[in-house]
């Protein structure tokens, strides 16, 4: 569970800087799945230490 969340805060930080390079309400949506996976890389780091 580490792992999956290393990579989704990896997939959510670089995610939000593509974003910004994007136009329009894409880049919106983009921002948005980017900081659904930061936090969701977060609450899988969290589960793993209390687990």
């Amino acid at each position: 569970m580490k792992i999956i969340g290393f990579l989704l805060i990896l997939i959510g930080v670089l995610g939000s800087l593509i974003s910004f390079a994007m136009f329009g309400d894409i880049a919106i949506a983009s921002f948005i799945a980017s900081i659904t996976a930061f936090l969701s890389g977060i609450g899988f780091i969290l589960v793993n230490k209390r687990l």
